[in-house]
């Protein structure tokens, strides 16, 4: 809705956290404690990818004594733009007006989800940024920075969105947002998954707003990211890049 050329949003609506686990069992009750503690009105989806750990059951747990904690059962792990997929379609089903990203091994701190939240009642989507000023990191190897911040600069120049952190995974959407993201096209499942949500939100036209966030490290468990994760996200990148370059050329709209 605009007036006189200026978006006017509705209300927000309840929010859903979104929490995609796959072998989380010693961070999955510490990090659904610690949302509930900061944003006591939101839900807690747990999509749990037949972790053998155990962390279904665990969930499952919390669910049965909580009524703003539920799960997703899914036949085994396929990746993280699925599983946030899945999620999505699940909380849009079931009538949440915002639907939140958040990693399940504390590197997003849900003490900030209160600042994304705020920052949404004006914009389509909020992503949590640690390039913009106030944004931070803890605990990352140098090199862990160079892939991420290069992965991000690489990103934004090539597909030219205006986002300083495009491969961030800690992010709040509006409902109205995500189903004008044609998410039934979306193919990505790694690293660029959250690339490919960021450019076609901009593609799309949509507010999108970075607030500064500290990512600390993960304490506990293994990280999923992986040599094939970031060659799918050059490879994908690079494709989206030319592509979005010959459609200006030849005066097409984004795909």
């Amino acid at each position: 809705m605009n007036d006189g050329g200026q978006k006017r949003y509705g209300p927000l609506g309840s929010a859903l956290v979104i929490i995609p686990t796959y072998n989380e069992a010693e961070n999955i009750k510490p990090i659904v404690a610690r949302v509930r503690e900061a944003v006591p009105e939101a839900h807690v989806l747990v999509a749990d990818d037949n972790s053998p750990d155990g962390t279904g059951k665990l969930a499952d747990e919390l669910a049965a004594a909580d009524d703003h904690v539920h799960v997703l059962h899914r036949k085994g792990k396929e990746g993280l733009g699925a599983a946030y997929m899945a999620g999505f379609r699940w909380g849009i089903d079931n009538g949440y007006g915002v639907l939140v990203e958040m990693d399940a091994d504390g590197s997003h701190q849900p003490e900030e989800l209160p600042r994304l939240l705020t920052a949404l009642k004006g914009a389509d989507l909020v992503l949590g940024s640690r390039w913009v000023p106030g944004g931070r990191i803890v605990n990352w190897p140098k090199s862990r920075e160079f892939i991420s911040r290069g992965g991000s600069l690489y990103s934004r120049m090539l597909l030219g969105v205006p986002i300083r952190d495009v491969t961030g995974g800690f992010r709040a959407f509006r409902a109205e947002t995500l189903e004008g993201l044609g998410l039934d096209e979306v193919a990505s499942q790694g690293y660029c998954f959250q690339v490919d949500l960021a450019r076609r939100a901009v593609e799309s036209g949509f507010h999108v707003v970075e607030v500064p966030i500290t990512f600390v490290e993960r304490e506990i468990g293994e990280s999923k990211m992986s040599n094939d994760i970031l060659i799918e996200a050059l490879w994908r990148v690079t494709a989206w890049g030319v592509g979005t370059r010959a459609n200006k050329l030849l005066g097409r709209k984004p795909l």
